[in-house]
This record gives structure tokens, C-alpha cells and sequence, in this order.
């Protein structure tokens, strides 16, 4: 079964059941996300993708909402612009998006201003080196839950991580707050594929960041070896 909308003027012929963003997408029209990933669960947990539906008193998330019959989008209205430059200026006056090129690239496009809330409290935490394979920098986390999915039935089923904390304290932590080793991560490596603001990093290139040499880390992970 097919239906016909309007977005941003355009007739728009789909397939019942799929989401805006599915549309949008289909049909070359550009929604920015963040939270939102292939692999996993869309939420609707970091709003960049919101558009505006006429009929509806506040501005939807493309990424969950279904489009229907005869329903009018607009991808980019004024409305829809402001509030994302908004989300982007929250995000920047909070946190750190040195590691987030796509999230920049959005500051640009959307004329967002990094130091429109001089005020903000900063979500600051310390660099967690607690395994060989990754590390944690959770002043780069913008709590998109990629990372919590894949963990979860999403992928993996390690359940490693979740969120933990509430309110502004709300981070993505373990059980008790354990170190990596001593959880039920495998090492796999999904969460640092799929996290958009380098807040979990590969330990090589961390390390090459630091000011390590290829051949010092390679040393280093020798003598790791060895000590197993």
C-alpha cells in the first residue's frame, strides 16, 4: 500500500509504514541527524532531525514519526531551523565536539554560535583508561544511547553499559561503575563504530594523539603481551 504527502511542496509518493526520515531519504531530501544510526534503534533522543507538520502543535522527529496520507512537511521552515540551531548551540555550550566533524559541519550550516550560552555548565569527566582496546571520554558524550544499543539486543546482547545518573548527571557508565575488564564486554569494538563524538576512541589512535610513536605503542602492546 502507497501514500501521497507533501514535503517542502513536493507531491510525495511512499510506502505505507515508513518513517520521514525513510522518505526524506528516498527522495533526496536532506534531514540532519545524530542519534539517529542504521544499526540501531531510532529514539528521537537528540531532536536535530525535527520537521515541522502542519496540523501538529510541535515540531516532530522524522526519525520515528510514520508518514501518512495527505500529510504536509516542511523539512526547513523557520521554525525547523531555529530549533536545531538551538540543539546545536546547547550541545556546544555543554560538551566538548572537537571529535565531532559532522556536528561541526551542522554549526556551520545552521550559523549555530558555539558561545551563545556562556553560562552553561560543562559535563567534564576524566579520560577512563581502563582497557587495551578503547577509552572513555565522556566530556564528548552527548548521550545519543548508539553505544547502549549496540551493546544491547541491538547487536551484541553484552549489556555492558548503560545509562546511569540522572538529569544533568546522566552519563553512559557500568554497573557499579566497574572497569571494562571487569564487566561482560568483549572487546568488540560496536560501540566505538558507532559513536559520532570520539567519547569512546580506539586506544591506538588515542595514543597517537597523546604524542606516541607507532613504534612505542607497538612496544607497548608487547610487553602486554608478554605479561599475559
Amino acid at each position: 500500500m502507497t501514500i501521497i504527502f507533501s514535503m517542502d511542496g513536493k507531491e510525495i509518493t511512499a510506502e505505507d509504514g515508513k518513517t520521514l526520515l525513510e522518505v526524506a531519504r528516498e527522495n533526496g531530501v536532506d534531514i540532519p541527524t545524530i542519534c539517529f544510526h542504521e544499526a540501531t534503534t531510532a529514539n528521537a533522543l537528540c531532536r536535530i532531525c525535527v520537521v515541522e507538520v502542519e496540523g501538529m502543535r510541535t515540531l516532530q522527529p522524522a526519525c520515528i514519526v510514520r508518514a501518512a496520507n495527505q500529510m504536509k512537511v516542511q523539512t526547513r521552515s523557520e521554525k525547523v531551523i531555529r530549533a536545531r540551531r538551538t540543539i546545536l548551540e546547547m550541545l556546544a555550550s555543554t560538551m566538548d565536539l572537537s571529535d565531532a566533524p559532522e556536528i561541526q559541519k551542522m554549526m556551520i550550516e545552521y550559523g549555530a554560535k558555539s558561545d551563545r550560552f556562556p553560562g552553561a555548565e560543562r559535563r567534564e569527566s576524566q579520560v577512563k583508561d581502563d582497557n587495551p582496546m578503547y577509552i572513555r571520554d565522556y566530556s564528548k558524550c552527548l548521550l545519543c544511547w548508539r553505544c547502549v544499543q549496540v551493546c544491547a539486543e541491538d547487536a551484541q546482547y553484552t549489556f555492558a553499559i548503560n545509562f546511569s545518573g540522572r538529569g544533568f548527571e546522566t552519563q553512559i557508565g557500568t554497573f557499579f561503575d566497574r572497569s571494562i575488564p571487569e564487566t561482560s564486554c568483549v572487546l568488540c569494538g560496536q560501540c566505538v563504530a558507532v559513536c559520532p563524538t570520539g567519547a569512546l576512541k580506539p586506544k591506538r589512535e588515542f595514543l597517537l594523539e597523546q604524542g606516541m610513536s607507532p613504534q612505542e605503542i607497538n612496544v607497548l602492546n608487547t610487553g602486554r603481551k608478554k605479561r599475559r
